[in-house]
């Protein structure tokens, strides 16, 4: 079986060729050397020659077998050295020769032999071998000339064009796609294998052989002549049937041809365009029409090939050397087996009938010999019937009436046809059953092989079987000036010169087959069938059908049917004996008789159906193992009864010796403890001594050191009572401080107080009285002669107000400066109180202390010394001091806590007085709202009375019928505001403040523009300038703020009808139409983001914008209520308009407008553009890394195709490597530059997070998925890979930070424990429990139960988890199933939009627009004023 791996050391070792040497055949496994053994040991014995028969389909092994079995014979009967070489190296060291030029790459075969291989391997008497010769045997010559796709031609003519780049140019050769003969197929390169390396191997080779380098180079120069013979091509010449090279190109090769041969160009041409017929009269010259010329160009290289390869087989021959006086050799055959293809011609009819020969060679020797075994012991058999194929033989070869004679008579007629041959088949076998006729073919024809029917086309046939030298191409090669060329063509006797005698391959082939047949005949042969496991030419895969097609093809289930009919085991009655004698000692030793003792045997064993013949004991099938077992059986019964007595005698032995050694070593212990007890008790002895001096001397220092701390310890209280006295004095001086700024503070704060309740006072009653003064206005107002009046006395009012409000700020401003001063002088004093009390408390516990111990320590003192009375009454006024002291103490604690409570109390006021300030600044604020409200009354006043004046001055020039339907639309008045309700179209620009401020002559003397015309040239200004890219200021948008601030300056929200946001809409539309452009989409994404935030926050939906537009228009729309608004958002009063206040808080400090219906569905239609740009953005990144993530998901299928052999393989694999990691890098490259685009174009963190977790998510599933469906991707190295990338991917995450990666990779969760669970060790050792649980808890029973199954360890062999484990998942799936869960182990890829508006308002953050400059488009424009910056 071939293994289809490259090494098997532990099989065909050293080792295993010394176990099989001299075995008998059949004692031990089945094998190669087991083959080659009997076969020397035979004609060791026997005298007589044997041969091995290595069979087998293309790819089997035919050829390394044949190298194996040439070793184990060189082996066993030594070698004799020839020149420094054994002939078995140097037939081992020509297979690379033999190979380059004899081998070639077919369908199920990258390195098929196509020529036939006869080793003979001489021994001399004393069994060494002393020489060996090669045969060679029908040599596939059409390859050279027509192949068909994916084959390959010859080896040599690829190395060739893959040598050195001065023999390329030497030999004017280029890639082989250039050359006819070689580009039939599409197949140049054979995957691992290097063309150049092989060159340089094959030159090695050569100089080993013996062939020397100018012959090497005159070998290549005819290889580089045959590809360039082959590129000559012919047309019509100027004669009729007449043929000459067809372009400079043919010209060329035909001199580059004649050049490599040393020959004539014309002579070379002449002989491939003409022939030259000899008659009795006269010599005819032909010419060849093109089709003829092509024929003979053909012809000639097949033949120069030819004779090239037979050089070199008799070269090596010549180097190895033979023995002429060799009486036994030992053949070994390699031939091509049994082929049938889709499409089979001459070449596989002449190999298939090569293996119907061995068939028939094998059948008569192993059928036939068994039956003839039989017959010899004289034992009673049934004739076994097998399958002889000598028809398919007669059919082949018979003459006159075989398919090879009426080929070689179809090529004798030159008229003769494909279609002629073909209907001469059919006319004559058309009643063979081995002869088959297709329905749907007029040419094809079918063989019943012995392995098989083949469908053979005959269109080729003819051509391919002629195989006469013509004389021309004899004559001009050798006149050749190479005397290398000229060799292969020496001259021919005259005789055979002008005999023009018909000659053909296939009869040459069965002539060679013929003397092949004939010398394996004179020889003993012996059979190996070679038996490829599939047709993927990868290991571990066996394919059962083809294996047991392959088995039959061979003959092999045959034999074993014949043998398992018959006896398949035989002894001969000694060794029988000397084997299973001990099974019956006593039927041994009571009867000489061998025949009677081996039927005694077998009939105490109770076995049936044996037979004893004349020499031999036969057993059926089994009978020999269950005999192996009862005999072993008995010898181990034996050596147990042997082991039992030994082991008793070593014991007892070993028991006698153990205790006289333990008597020895009981006597010295003894005597060794005694004398550590004497030891033991004169050290206690002198420890009692030492320790009475020790205890002496420490209690006579430590009274030493007890006394002189007493002195010092009364020192030490007289200095603390002094120090104290004077930290009391000191404290009660800074107490009074305190309380003195204390009571200043409270008298202050109450002042302040009392002041500012006041001033709130008065404002609310000035508030009231200006309600009052509004009141009259507004009444004073209906009539125009009133107007003047109430405007001035309003300006006097707002400018008194004015100057009362920046009052009320300097006085807050100046209480608020002296109530800051004041707290931090209280916080200040209070800190350095704090400090004095711990300094304070800290001092008064160590007094305490020190005290404590100096009463507890005095009374032992003074009783030791026994001092005088004196000292006692010292002690008892130290003792009374203590007390004062601690009573001290007591106080400063009192004091203490009443500060701290003073100090919260004091804390309390403060934090009510700064509510009390807080709302009062809460009155201020309304006063000012009040402000604004009576300064926008005014405004509307203002802008009344213009109305009116422009109104009278149109009355008065247009006719009476415009006046009376016009003036009563806008005068009419509403009871309640006191606006006026009409037509809702804007009669003035309000866009520009400066229009209020223009005189009355001035708007009479110069009409105003229209406000629609107006509008519309801003819009379209607007357009033009957003079309455009305007950039981001600082991380904002431009384009979006601009747009912003001039929708909510034209009041676009709140008008019904507008188109503004529809051309907006149609801009954004038309930028994004190139979906590739990234750069673009994450531009406008960024835009329409930022737009969508501005208005998510600022419009709000009224009580009118979910109806019809038709529906009548609120006071605001009116011409009133659009004037006041726009009134409202100019920079009037005290700075309260839109550009300078209304955004200085950013966009949440905005007032809220009511939005109306279009602002509604502009919103409605940006959000869809902000999702449709995000998914063209996120398709666009799946669309680049998904090439890829493909590549990532072939490198298993890649990487396994790229192992090379030789010493080039880790190059090549670290090469591999590389590459393949190159793809994860790639993706991670991808992924780099999309994130720095995103952040270019200041895309929300938000988005960018939303985007890349789905892509991480695409990834995910992509892995998982091919992981689940692809067993070449659940491998121990695939695993190893994709933890790599997978690497690679988490260190992306790490260098884009949580800011933009956000939780993407927490999306490869399902891969990065699948791949974990794959490169784990010790899987069978794994619980369910663990996997569930621990390893993988995201993955389901399903997509565990699945990696389970198909993983497989490629790198070290090891198996997947245990069979009770997964009989475990399959009764959780069948659980699962019952229960109605869904059974499928995919992920599915989420293509949805995973966020809304409200998701984007709450991620992004607060966008300051105020000071962004306007592009240079719309800054000059005045139109546009209100986009430029303002001060405050």
């Amino acid at each position: 079986m071939n293994s289809m791996k490259f090494i098997l050391p532990h099989l065909y070792d050293a080792h295993m060729m010394q176990q099989y040497k001299g075995a008998p055949f059949g004692e031990l496994s089945p094998h190669v050397f087991a083959v080659a053994d009997v076969a020397y040991r035979a004609m060791i014995n026997e005298g007589k020659s044997n041969s091995i028969l290595v069979s087998g389909e293309s790819g089997a092994g035919k050829t390394e077998t044949t190298k194996m079995l040439m070793r184990y014979l060189a082996f066993l009967g030594g070698r004799v050295a020839t020149e420094g070489r054994t002939v078995e190296q140097q037939v081992l060291e020509s297979n690379p020769v033999l190979e380059a030029f004899g081998n070639a790459k077919t369908v199920r075969n990258n390195n098929s032999s196509r020529f036939g291989k006869f080793v003979e391997i001489q021994f001399d008497k004393q069994g060494r071998i002393s020489g060996a010769a090669i045969r060679t045997y029908l040599l596939e010559r059409s390859r050279v000339c027509q192949i068909s796709d994916p084959e390959r031609n010859y080896h040599c003519f690829y190395l060739l064009c893959a040598a050195p780049q001065e023999e390329i140019e030497k030999y004017k050769l280029g890639n082989p796609k250039s050359f006819h003969y070689l580009n039939q197929s599409n197949c140049y390169e054979l995957v691992g294998v290097s063309d150049a390396h092989d060159y340089l191997a094959t030159r090695r080779a050569m100089d080993i052989v013996g062939i020397s380098g100018k012959e090497q180079d005159a070998i290549f120069r005819v290889v580089a002549a045959i590809l360039h013979l082959g590129n000559i091509e012919f047309t019509k010449g100027k004669e009729i049937d007449s043929s000459v090279p067809k372009d400079e190109k043919s010209k060329f090769h035909l001199n580059m041809t004649a050049e490599l041969l040393m020959c004539d160009p014309r002579a070379l041409e002449d002989a491939l365009c003409k022939r030259v017929m000899i008659t009795p009269e006269e010599v005819i010259k032909r010419s060849l029409d093109p089709l003829g010329a092509t024929v003979s160009r053909d012809g000639l290289a097949k033949t120069i090939y030819s004779r090239l390869f037979d050089w070199l087989v008799d070269k090596i021959n010549v180097s190895i050397g033979q023995d002429p006086n060799s009486k036994s050799l030992i053949g070994v055959l390699d031939i091509y087996g049994f082929e049938s293809f889709k499409a089979n011609s001459f070449e596989q009819f002449c190999i298939n009938f090569t293996n119907e020969k061995l068939q028939q060679h094998f059948n008569q020797h192993v059928f036939k010999m068994e039956q003839e075994e039989y017959t010899k012991e004289a034992i009673d058999w049934s004739y076994i019937e097998f399958v002889d194929n000598q028809d398919v033989l007669d059919l082949i070869e018979k003459k006159p009436g075989g398919i090879v004679a009426l080929l070689d008579e179809a090529c004798m007629f030159p008229k003769s046809t494909h279609e002629t041959f073909a209907n001469k088949l059919y006319q004559t076998f058309k009643n063979h059953k081995r002869f088959i006729k297709p329905k749907l073919s007029r040419t094809d024809f079918t063989i019943a092989h012995y392995a098989g029917e083949v469908l053979y086309q005959s269109d080729q046939f003819l051509d391919k079987n002629k195989d006469y030298v013509v004389p021309e191409h004899q004559d001009l090669l050798s006149a050749s000036k190479c005397s290398f060329v000229a060799g292969l063509f020496p001259l021919l006797p005259e005789e055979t010169t002008k005999s023009s005698k018909f000659s053909s391959i296939g009869s040459r082939f069965k002539l060679q087959l013929q003397q092949l047949m004939e010398t394996l005949s004179s020889t003993e042969p012996h059979y190996i069938r070679c038996v490829k496991p599939n047709n993927l030419l990868k290991p571990a895969i066996f394919e059962n059908v083809n294996i047991m097609q392959q088995l039959r093809c061979g003959g092999v289930l045959e034999a074993i049917r014949i043998s398992c009919a018959g006896y398949p085991t035989r002894r001969a009655f000694f060794e029988f004996i000397n084997r299973f004698g001990v099974l019956a000692p006593e039927i041994v030793e009571g009867n000489h008789d061998e025949k009677v003792i081996c039927g005694k045997i077998l009939e105490k064993k109770g076995l049936k159906g044996f037979q004893i013949g004349k020499t031999k004991v036969f057993l059926r099938a089994g009978q020999m193992a269950e005999l192996d077992a009862r005999r072993a059986e008995v010898l181990s019964n034996a050596a147990k009864t042997i082991q039992h007595r030994i082991r008793t005698h070593n014991a007892r032995k070993q028991f006698i010796a153990l205790r006289k050694a333990t008597i020895h070593v009981q006597s010295l212990w003894r005597g060794r403890l005694a004398c550590k007890f004497f030891e033991s008790m004169k050290r206690e002895a002198g420890a009692v001594k030492i320790q009475k001096n020790i205890r002496r001397y420490q209690a006579r220092k430590g009274y030493s050191k007890l006394r002189v701390s007493g002195l010092v310890l009364q020192t030490g209280l007289r200095a603390m009572a002094a120090r104290k006295e004077f930290r009391f004095r000191k404290q009660t001086k800074a107490a009074i401080i305190m309380q003195t700024r204390w009571r200043c503070h409270r008298a202050s704060s109450y002042y302040k107080k009392l002041k500012r309740a006041s001033i709130v006072s008065q404002c609310r009653w000035r508030g009231r009285i200006a309600r009052r003064e509004l009141r009259k206005l507004k009444m004073a107002a209906r009539e125009t002669g009133a107007l003047k009046e109430a405007k001035d006395k309003l300006e006097k009012h707002v400018e008194e107000l004015t100057w009362r409000l920046q009052l009320e700020k300097r006085l807050r401003t100046d209480l608020e400066e002296a109530k800051t001063q004041e707290i931090t002088k209280l916080q200040n004093s209070l800190q350095s109180m704090q400090i004095k009390i711990d300094e304070t408390s800290a001092l008064l516990v160590k007094e305490r202390e020190a005290a404590r111990k100096a009463i507890e320590e005095a009374p032992p003192v003074i009783k030791e010394k026994q001092v005088i009375v004196e000292d006692t009454k010292r002690i008892d006024s130290l003792t009374g001091e203590v007390e004062s002291l601690k009573a001290s103490l007591h106080l400063e604690e009192q004091r203490a806590d009443n500060s701290e409570r003073r100090y919260a109390e004091a804390q309390e006021s403060i934090e009510e007085k700064q509510k009390k300030l807080q709302e009062t600044e809460g009155k201020v604020h309304q006063l000012l709202e009040s402000l604004s409200r009576l300064e926008e009354k005014l405004t509307n006043l203002e802008s009344e009375n213009q109305v009116l004046r422009q109104q009278a001055v149109s009355v008065s020039m247009a006719p009476n019928k415009f006046l009376s339907g016009r003036s009563k639309s806008i005068v009419q008045r509403s009871a309640e505001g006191g606006h006026i309700v009409g037509d809702p179209k804007p009669a003035l620009d309000m866009h520009s403040h400066s229009i209020i401020q223009r005189d009355h002559p001035e708007v009479e003397e110069k009409p105003q523009k229209s406000l629609n015309e107006k509008q519309q040239e801003n819009q379209e200004l607007l357009i033009r300038c957003i079309a455009q890219h305007l950039g981001f200021a600082g991380n904002r948008p431009i384009a979006a703020c601009i747009i912003y601030k001039c929708l909510l300056q034209w009041r676009s929200f709140e008008v019904e009808r507008t188109s503004v946001f529809d051309r907006i809409i149609q801009t954004i539309g038309n930028a994004i139409e190139t979906q590739d452009n990234n750069d673009v989409l994450a531009y406008w994404l960024s835009n329409a983001s930022t737009l969508l935030l501005l208005l998510q926050r600022t419009l709000k939906a009224s009580g009118a914008a979910g109806m019809a537009p038709q529906r009548r228009r609120s006071s605001s729309a009116t011409l009133f209520g659009r004037m006041t608004q726009s009134f409202r958002g100019t920079p009037q009063g005290v700075n309260l308009s839109f550009v300078n206040g209304g955004l200085n808080g950013g966009v949440d400090t905005l007032r809220q407008v009511e939005a109306k219906y279009p602002a509604l569905l502009f919103k409605q239609q940006l959000t869809a553009y902000v999702e449709k740009i995000y998914g063209m953005i996120r398709d666009n990144l799946k669309k680049e890394i998904s090439p890829l993530l493909g590549l990532c998901i072939q490198a298993p299928r890649i990487s396994r195709a790229s192992l090379v052999k030789g010493s080039s393989r880790s190059l090549a694999n670290s090469a591999a490597q590389q590459a393949l990691i190159a793809h994860w890098q790639g993706i991670v490259k991808s992924l780099g530059n999309f994130l720095n685009t995103l952040k270019a174009n200041h895309v929300p963190p938000f988005l960018v997070r939303k985007v890349f977790t789905q892509i991480f998510s695409f990834i995910n599933v992509q892995l998982f998925n091919s992981l689940l469906l692809r067993r070449e991707c659940c491998s121990f190295s695939n695993g190893e890979y994709v933890k790599a990338g997978l690497a690679e991917l988490e260190h992306w995450c790490y260098k884009a930070t949580d800011e933009y990666a956000g939780s993407a990779w927490d999306e490869l969760k399902h891969i990065r424990q699948a791949i974990g669970f794959l490169v784990i060790h010790q899987k069978p050792k794994k619980t369910l429990d663990e996997i569930s649980h621990d390893l993988c808890p995201v993955l389901s029973i399903q997509q565990l139960y699945r990696i389970s199954t198909m993983y497989w360890d490629d790198k070290y062999g090891t198996h997947s988890v245990s069979s009770e484990v997964i009989s475990n998942m399959r009764v959780l799936m069948t659980e699962d199933s019952n229960n109605a869960v869904s059974n499928s182990f995919l992920l599915d890829d989420d293509s949805s939009i995973p966020f809304s508006v409200d998701d984007i308002s709450k991620s992004m953050e607060q966008i300051d627009i105020l000071d962004i400059e306007p592009p240079p488009l719309i800054h000059e424009n005045s139109g546009f004023s209100f986009l430029l910056p303002r001060a405050d």
